[in-house]
């Protein structure tokens, strides 16, 4: 572990020199020239202040920090095209390819702040099929609150006003909930927020990898529960008869069960709606029999080009994915990881209506027929 974090440290600190180098060749070309202890001042501030409020939790260092991340992933593109571009054009047009770049990056950080913090409602209708109770269900899904040191209470307020004014029949929360540790999330009272969270079937979770990253993973749920939220590790609740909701442990813990053990003893007449964080084992759930199974984690790439990466990488890794009576529903997640930024993606909440449809009734109308 030592090893990879000195190879990070040495690739970050190369890039970043690469960054500020960039940088100070184009002030050169402008009337700032003259302040260059200043520049490289307000640039060691900035290319230092993720690492810095990681380690001391300062909220303002962490914020800075996580948008210099973006500066720092999209200069990995933009940088080495401009730089091709001025020596094709024999460094003429330094001064005005450097304001593109710099007005570039203010788009970004203008836009992608804007789609970050204003999340909307994506709805979808499904139909499960039930032997029980026939009924329609509103429930409103979410994952990946990251809530912390950069998505604070302002963010989590947000989600608790979407919830109040959709008055679900159920909440579901899909993993990542809490970001790393519990610390933030405790200090800034966003437990007393979480509080005012009910719906009359229930308020469930599961965890996501970043539950455990911090070791507090107890701590995380104690906390979570402690707001009203039921936790589930693995674990399966009869929802008034109507279908089962089974929450799975991250792929990260070792002791995960698979599928077939979580609904082996499930009274086959209900539906399984499943939540698993991440979208890693969609075919697996069909295969088992699970009726909706619901993940977040991929963020849909969160920034731009990130999104064509997710979708290498997982079967479904944003919106409905059908076949047969099967659905799997990904959400691209309510807050955000690294920078609070979204490029080609919108902080979201998801809310499914579900219908539940007596599957004993078909077979009969269709079977006279």
């Amino acid at each position: 572990m030592t090893g990879y974090f000195i190879l990070f440290l040495l690739f970050f600190s190369i890039v970043n020199i690469y960054i500020g180098y960039n940088g100070w060749v184009w002030l050169k070309t402008t009337p700032l020239r003259n302040y260059k202890k200043t520049y490289i001042a307000i640039f060691l501030f900035l290319s230092l202040s993720y690492m810095i409020g990681r380690f001391t939790h300062l909220n303002f260092l962490s914020l800075i920090g996580s948008y210099w991340l973006a500066i720092f992933g999209y200069s990995l593109i933009i940088l080495p095209l401009a730089n091709i571009l001025v020596l094709l054009l024999k460094k003429r047009g330094g001064f005005w390819i450097g304001t593109a770049v710099l007005i570039f990056f203010a788009g970004i950080l203008g836009i992608g702040s804007y789609k970050a913090w204003s999340p909307v409602v994506m709805e979808y209708n499904i139909e499960l099929q039930t032997e029980g109770e026939e009924t329609e269900v509103k429930i409103l899904f979410a994952a990946d609150l990251h809530l912390g040191d950069v998505v604070g209470k302002n963010h989590l307020r947000r989600f608790v006003s979407i919830v109040h004014e959709q008055e679900p029949d159920l909440i579901l929360l899909g993993g990542d909930i809490i970001e790393d540790y519990v610390d933030p999330y405790l200090a800034r009272n966003m437990d007393d927020l979480m509080e005012q969270l009910a719906a009359p079937l229930g308020f469930y979770a599961a965890v996501g990898n970043h539950e455990y990253y911090g070791n507090q993973l107890h701590l995380i749920v104690q906390a979570l529960e402690q707001s009203g939220v039921i936790v589930l590790m693995d674990e399966t609740v009869n929802v008034n008869d109507l279908f089962y909701i089974t929450g799975r442990k991250d792929r990260h813990d070792r002791g995960r069960a698979p599928i077939s053990n979580l609904i082996r003893d499930l009274d086959p007449i209900l539906p399984i709606v499943m939540l698993d964080h991440q979208p890693s084992e969609i075919a697996e759930a069909n295969q088992q029999g699970v009726d909706l199974i619901l993940s977040g984690h991929t963020h849909r790439g969160q920034v731009f080009p990130g999104n064509y990466v997710t979708a290498r990488l997982f079967d479904n890794d944003y919106g409905h994915f059908q076949e047969g009576d099967f659905h799997s529903i990904v959400t691209s997640g309510f807050g955000t990881w690294g920078p609070p930024l979204r490029i080609g993606t919108r902080s979201e909440v998801t809310l499914l209506r579900v219908n539940l449809i007596n599957a004993l009734g078909l077979r009969i109308f269709f079977s006279k027929k």
